[in-house]
């Protein structure tokens, strides 16, 4: 690569895609890699600027900010997703399913600490949708010594994965005598319906239970022996000597992950496994506030992955939701752990 005045340049060979940004009119380039220089091609580049340009000379220890953006799309891609045409020297990661972004993050810091590369992802463990934009390459400079790409490659391949969403089925027991006796309408189980729905779950069992704790008791396990994904308990999750649901689900044998978690709303939630089957209570924030743990805990779960305490207890730093008139979750803060 070598700097020559920009009249000098034709029939030079262009080393980089030449951009031209009108503020709300265009942003892209006139000149594309490769190019070669003409005569009319002069008062345009003066135009953007370029009195001076790099065109190409072959270096057999460097690599061209194309080649290397190759070779961090290659580093980069896993599972689920496939990479955008070259522009600029940038590759973006698209997602191919809808499904749980998983990051290597101690891949992802080591390549972004090598110096003169970067990638950019979106925040991981959340949802994304098939087409979404998940992740961008490129390198700093127009071009880069071949060692240091070699030492990038040595970090390792799949950065980034999306996994689909595994469980299909869920069985919901709908607490509380006063929705049992009919005196008040089940608002609950609805807005479970509907959160359940966005990621194509099914509600296959439901019963109301009222209070009774060996009912719920009996019915988780019924609802796991009939060979549901899950079970979710809606309501009676708080410290009223009323509210048995925790009870309950500890009386069925299960393996409790946690009692409580640092995300508000949501503080009251439970989770535990009976049988590799998830078990969650979930307090009454769920049924009024339009994001909760649930929202950031339920995608993770219709993986298949199986949370453990810490995964909970690192949720404290941005699991405080800020009730946004306009929700744009999950492209916001709430939820974003360490």
């Amino acid at each position: 690569m070598k700097l020559v005045k920009t009249e000098k340049a034709v029939g030079q060979i262009l080393c980089h895609d030449i951009t031209q940004i009108i503020k709300d009119e265009k942003k892209g380039p006139v000149f594309r890699k490769g190019h070669v220089i003409r005569e009319e091609d002069i008062p345009i580049l003066l135009s953007v600027g370029k009195e001076n340009i790099y065109i190409w000379e072959s270096n057999e220890n460097m690599l061209h900010e194309n080649d290397a953006a190759e070779i961090l799309y290659n580093l980069c891609k896993g599972e689920n997703m496939h990479g955008t045409d070259i522009s600029e020297g940038k590759i973006e990661l698209i997602a191919d399913i809808d499904g749980v972004l998983r990051i290597d993050r101690d891949k992802l810091k080591t390549i972004n600490s090598l110096g003169e590369m970067m990638i950019a992802s979106r925040h991981g463990d959340f949802p994304v949708k098939k087409g979404d934009k998940i992740a961008g390459t490129r390198i700093i400079p127009l071009v880069i010594e071949k060692e240091k790409m070699e030492r990038a490659k040595r970090v390792g391949a799949s950065i980034f994965e999306i996994e689909p969403y595994r469980l299909r089925t869920a069985g919901v027991i709908a607490t509380g005598s006063e929705v049992l006796k009919g005196l008040i309408k089940d608002t609950f189980t609805p807005v479970i319906e509907e959160k359940l729905g966005e990621y194509g779950v099914k509600i296959t069992e439901h019963i109301y239970s009222g209070d009774d704790n060996k009912l719920i008791t009996d019915t988780i396990n019924s609802f796991i022996d009939k060979g549901v994904d899950m079970v979710i308990c809606t309501g009676g999750m708080s410290v009223d000597p009323d509210d048995r649901t925790p009870l309950a689900i500890k009386n069925t044998g299960a393996e409790i992950v946690t009692y409580g978690a640092p995300v508000l709303p949501g503080a009251m939630f439970m989770l535990a496994y009976k049988k590799g089957v998830p078990v969650m209570g979930l307090p009454g924030c769920v049924m009024y506030a339009k994001r909760t743990i649930f929202d950031i805990v339920l995608p993770r779960i219709l993986t298949g992955e199986r949370l453990c305490k810490k995964d909970l207890d690192t949720m404290g730093e941005g699991g405080l939701c800020l009730s946004c008139n306009v929700c744009t979750f999950p492209n916001c803060g709430f939820g974003k752990g360490e």
